[in-house]
């Protein structure tokens, strides 16, 4: 079935939904896994987001991303001058991701850091302003950024995902898909919830509150 969005396009500033669009959505998900606009970000591109992603603006929209910026915000043409005046240490490489899996040719992974937190997230953008996010520190994941969704790395203990689960119940929360994924059992499992409606903070403070959870973000719908 094709969608009006899929014919159209979504509401942009830039000429290229895959360039421009789809990575300033990456860019506003890489910076809610540290909380807010990130003191430091690197980034590589990969594939065509490395040959022709300066033309297109992905460097702005990327970097307008991890500003707070949304795809039709106008700031995105002078993000890079933003960045600078603001304080946002960033650099850009171009690198090739296929040594380690077969990925889409409008791929990036951003490492940002803000304070004492560190994040790095592989992800890339499929056309029409569509993302997918395949990776977060270390960890496989489908995030679309069509639902807010809570991340979250917990020790791998029994009744974790009923216990989370009950307290998103609580707070009148439902959930749309819960995905985890664990390295070994027993260790850090990764958990990532996509919910229906924005989940307040305090929620996510409560589960950062139970013992067994190392750390928790709420990422904001990007998409959708």
């Amino acid at each position: 079935m094709v969608s009006l969005l899929d014919i159209i396009g979504p509401v942009m500033v830039g000429p290229s939904s895959s360039h421009t669009a789809g990575a300033c959505r990456l860019g506003l998900l890489a910076r809610n896994l540290v909380g807010g606009t990130p003191d430091r970000a690197r980034v590589e591109l990969h594939g065509s987001f490395a040959r022709t992603g300066e033309g297109h603006g992905t460097d702005k929209a990327i970097v307008g991303g991890l500003l707070g910026y949304r795809p039709d915000d106008e700031r995105l043409r002078t993000a890079l001058e933003i960045a600078e005046k603001d304080g946002l240490d960033y650099r850009f490489e171009k690198t090739s991701l296929d040594d380690e899996t077969e990925v889409h040719p409008n791929t990036v992974r951003i490492s940002v850091e803000r304070g004492e937190r560190r994040s790095v997230m592989q992800g890339s953008s499929l056309g029409a302003g569509r993302i997918l996010v395949t990776n977060i520190d270390g960890y496989p994941v489908e995030v679309h950024g069509n639902h807010h969704t809570i991340v979250l790395v917990a020790e791998d203990v029994k009744g974790s995902i009923a216990r989370i689960a009950g307290l998103l119940a609580d707070n009148d929360i439902n959930i749309a898909t819960l995905r985890l994924t664990r390295q070994e059992r027993g260790g850090d499992a990764f958990m990532v919830i996509e919910v229906d409606h924005e989940p307040p903070l305090e929620v996510r403070d409560q589960i950062r509150g139970l013992p067994w959870v190392r750390w928790a973000y709420r990422l904001d719908k990007v998409s959708g």
